[in-house]
């Protein structure tokens, strides 16, 4: 019961950090069941839809309740997705991210494979996990009752920006990004490598 209310608890603080963050947004709540023999992976599960607005033209969708699944002494991470609509299908990637998450622990600078491209068309089929560069710390940063949850970007990147990564590093990864200068949200974006 104890391990409920402390998981609804943080599920509640994350939802209001993300409207505090983007308030002038149109929010959208969304609990999210992931199904039989999956539910339980992460329980109470909602993923944070907010629509273009004061803060960027893009969408963005925000996991609350992923927290639970790998805290550490009451510290522990919640994952954003910026994509350029609002559909239904980012929210069932932040799902899958959650759950993904769950059984494996994702961190800074850990990538998972999607299975297929994030959007229909493009070449971008995994998601690297990076600090939110969109957002920033405020958004990153978020209290919780007895504790904190970093909010971390999955960015959709290529197989072969993967396997770059793994040869020479996140760092030198990030910084490719940096010299192509590519759009994170454009399911035609080219592979820097």
């Amino acid at each position: 019961m104890f391990e409920a209310t402390r998981r609804e608890q943080a599920t509640a603080a994350v939802e209001s950090h993300v409207r505090n963050f983007f308030a002038g947004h149109e929010i959208q709540a969304h609990d999210y069941d992931l199904g039989p023999g999956r539910r339980e992976a992460v329980p109470g599960l909602r993923i944070v839809a907010t629509s273009p607005g004061p803060r960027g033209n893009l969408w963005t969708y925000v996991t609350a309740g992923c927290w639970s699944t790998a805290e550490k002494h009451g510290h522990g991470l919640e994952f954003a997705l910026t994509a350029p609509a609002g559909d239904e299908s980012f929210v069932d990637l932040l799902a899958k991210i959650a759950y993904y998450h769950a059984g494996h622990h994702l961190d800074l600078e850990h990538s998972m494979p999607i299975g297929e491209p994030w959007i229909p068309g493009s070449s971008c089929d995994h998601l690297l996990v990076s600090l939110p560069y969109l957002h920033g710390p405020d958004l990153e940063n978020c209290p919780l009752p007895n504790g904190h949850a970093r909010i971390l970007w999955t960015l959709p990147v290529t197989a072969n920006e993967i396997a770059f990564r793994r040869e020479h590093g996140h760092e030198a990864l990030e910084q490719l990004f940096d010299e192509h200068e590519i759009d994170p949200v454009d399911p035609k974006r080219p592979s820097v490598v």
